[in-house]
C-alpha cells in the first residue's frame, strides 16, 4: 500500500499556482482538470498541466492529476495529455461502478503501451460522490491493481442526496463509514473529502479526527495553509510512537517468558494490541523513508 497523507489540488488552468505547488510539503499535488476549471478552459487545463508534469514531479512528490468523468467525453483525452513517467496516478471523478475502472483502465493499458511504461504503472483513485458509488464502494475498490486508494467526495453527495452538508459532518457518518470499510476490505486506502472552510484551520483538525475513527488515512487540501495541518493528524504522534514501542517490549519480554497476556498502565495487552502497535510503528517508518 502506498504511503501518503496529504493529496493536494491546483487548478489545472492556473500555472502560478501550479508552479508553486511544489513548495507545499503536500504528499501529492493534484493539478485538476474537473471541477475547479470551468467548460471553456479545459483544453488550455490538460496542456498546461502536460507541460508542467516534469516541474510538479522534480522534487519527488507523487503527481496525481485529478481527470473529468468517464461519461464527458473528456476522460480519454485528460489520459493521453498525462500519462507518462512523471504521473504516478490519476484520479477519476464521480465513479458509479466496476465498469468504468474497467474501462479506465483499457485506456490506459494503450497510453503505457505507447508510452514505454509498464502496464499498471499509472494508479488510479476513484470518487465516490453518490448513493450509487457507496453502494458499490467495495467493488470499486477491489475492481483493478490499478487502484491505490478510494476518494470519498462529500459536497456531491450530499447534493446528490438532496440533504444539506452542515458543521458537524452527521449525514456523512455513513458514507463515511462505508467507504472506508471497502477500503480496509480492498487493501487501499481511504481518503475524505476536502474540508471547505480553508480558511478555518481549527474546523479542519477537529474534522480530521472525527474520520480517525472510521480508518481514512489521507485527505484532500483545497488551500496551501491546509496541508500541514492535514500531515500532522494523519501521522503517528510522538506520543503514539512512544507507547507502541513500549507496548512491544513488554510482549517480547513477556513472550520470552511464555506469558500470552500482559497488563500495561492498567490495560490489558494482547495480540490484537501488539499487531496494532507493530503497524503503527511500520507506519511511522514508511512515512520518515518517503
Amino acid at each position: 500500500m502506498d504511503i501518503f497523507r496529504s493529496l493536494h489540488f491546483i487548478p489545472g488552468n492556473r500555472q502560478d499556482m501550479l508552479t508553486k505547488s511544489g513548495t507545499l510539503p503536500a504528499d501529492v499535488l493534484v493539478p485538476d482538470m474537473e471541477d475547479s476549471v470551468p467548460d471553456g478552459q479545459k483544453q488550455q487545463a490538460r496542456e498546461l498541466i502536460k507541460s508542467l508534469l516534469p516541474t510538479l514531479a522534480q522534487k519527488g512528490q507523487l503527481v496525481m492529476p485529478r481527470i473529468n468523468a468517464l461519461n464527458t467525453g473528456l476522460a480519454a483525452d485528460d489520459l493521453a495529455a498525462i500519462v507518462g513517467p512523471h504521473t504516478y496516478g490519476v484520479t477519476a471523478g464521480k465513479v458509479e461502478s466496476p465498469w468504468e475502472i474497467q474501462e479506465l483502465s483499457k485506456i490506459l493499458d494503450g497510453l503505457e503501451r505507447k508510452a514505454g511504461l509498464p502496464i499498471g504503472h499509472t494508479k488510479l483513485v476513484p470518487w465516490l460522490e453518490n448513493a450509487k458509488a457507496v453502494l458499490n464502494a467495495h467493488a470499486i475498490a477491489s475492481s483493478s491493481p490499478r487502484i491505490a486508494g478510494v476518494a470519498f467526495g462529500a459536497e456531491d453527495f450530499t447534493d446528490s442526496m438532496g440533504v444539506e452538508r452542515t458543521d458537524t459532518g452527521a449525514e456523512l457518518a455513513y458514507p463515511r463509514a462505508a467507504v472506508a470499510v471497502a477500503a480496509r476490505a480492498a487493501d487501499v486506502l481511504a481518503i475524505d473529502t476536502p474540508y471547505v472552510n480553508f480558511r478555518d484551520t481549527e474546523g479542519l483538525a477537529r474534522e480530521i479526527k472525527s474520520v480517525l475513527p472510521f480508518g481514512f488515512k489521507a485527505k484532500f487540501s483545497i488551500h496551501p495553509v491546509q496541508v500541514e495541518v492535514i500531515n500532522k493528524l494523519f501521522s503517528p504522534s510522538e506520543e503514539a510512537i512512544a507507547y507502541a514501542r513500549r507496548v512491544i517490549a513488554a510482549w517480547d519480554e513477556a513472550a520470552a517468558k511464555g506469558v500470552g497476556a500482559i497488563a500495561l498502565d492498567g490495560k490489558m495487552i494482547d495480540v490484537p494490541v501488539v499487531k496494532r502497535a507493530r503497524s503503527l510503528l511500520a507506519l511511522s517508518e514508511g512515512m520518515a523513508k518517503s
